[in-house]
């Protein structure tokens, strides 16, 4: 259970942290860090700011922050890499809200830390809210925690090159079939290449998951990001009238293949973002997350923000 008090990301600064406000400061102070883990375990993000790091100095700073940093394999959002395992944030359009969400919790594997750095901060808005995943799973229906017990079915339907949605070479960052199937061939997934060069995968997933470390029940599957219903009723007829639900780029319902109701994906959504804290944005902050202990998303925003993420095991 989560307790009543109020749930917030653990900021250090200069003056907290009795570190130079500079880089190189904040590099000592990770330097001599007893122990990142047990920092994320306790406070399950961790925001650093004021310490005026730049886009020439980050990769310093990730190194100590994520040792292992993971390729963005089999992700769905549209993202451009921009340096070794560095990727800049969804690229989707800046008047939308990007709803909560643990990275790439419909897949076998996922990052364990999450890091975001703010290159540029944008003029208004913009802010990434964080949401406790327990204090996500507990605002939930007791209807719908039962309903989604046996787990979730995701289908990705991945073009060979022209289509709605990312490309199969995109997602797995290979041109190669060989190399996708190999890495589905351990993931449990079912998969089929299509006629016109596209390929189809599904995977059945546990709606919540267990802390390694804490043993804390979350929260844990995209259900309302790959439903038609939550991108609102404008966008889901209009996409019902372009391809059938299960020819979209991605669908999901019950592990049975049943489908899901519109009012419980609604509800996950709000739900999550009316518990999530914002983390609104300075030029030079970082935050590092715990992805089981944490979701993510992001606020509507004005002027070019630019966050760059990275992810470890």
């Amino acid at each position: 259970m989560a307790d009543n008090q109020p749930w917030a990301p653990f900021v250090v600064d200069p003056g907290s942290s009795g570190a130079e406000s500079s880089p190189t400061g904040l590099l000592a102070f990770l330097k001599e860090l007893d122990s990142l883990q047990d920092l994320l375990d306790r406070e399950k993000a961790v925001v650093f700011r004021d310490f005026g790091v730049s886009a020439d100095e980050i990769n310093a700073v990730i190194d100590l922050l994520l040792p292992r940093r993971l390729a963005y394999v089999h992700g769905n959002s549209p993202r451009s890499k921009v340096g070794q395992n560095l990727y800049t944030s969804t690229e989707y359009p800046p008047e939308y809200t990007i709803s909560m969400h643990n990275e790439m919790s419909y897949a076998h594997q996922w990052p364990a830390r999450l890091m975001f750095f703010c290159e540029r901060a944008p003029e208004t808005g913009g802010a990434t809210p964080v949401v406790d995943g327990v204090r996500w799973l507990e605002s939930l229906d007791a209807e719908l925690r039962a309903a989604f017990a046996g787990g979730v079915r995701y289908t990705q339907n991945l073009h060979g090159g022209r289509g709605l949605g990312k490309s199969w070479q995109d997602t797995f960052e290979t041109t190669e079939r060989g190399d996708v199937e190999a890495f589905l061939a351990e993931t449990g997934a079912r998969w089929e290449w299509r006629p016109d060069g596209g390929l189809r995968v599904s995977q059945v997933r546990p709606s919540t998951t267990r802390h390694p470390r804490t043993g804390a029940e979350v929260w844990f599957n995209q259900a309302d990001q790959w439903h038609a219903a939550g991108l609102g009723d404008e966008t889901a007829a209009a996409l019902y009238q372009i391809l059938p639900e299960d020819e979209l780029p991605q669908a999901v319902t019950f592990a049975d293949g049943s489908p899901i109701p519109a009012d419980y994906v609604l509800q996950i959504r709000d739900r999550g973002l009316a518990a999530a804290v914002d983390v609104d944005w300075r030029t030079g902050d970082l935050m590092v997350i715990d992805n089981v202990l944490v979701g993510h998303g992001r606020r509507p925003f004005t002027g070019p923000r630019r966050i760059l993420v990275a992810m470890s095991d």
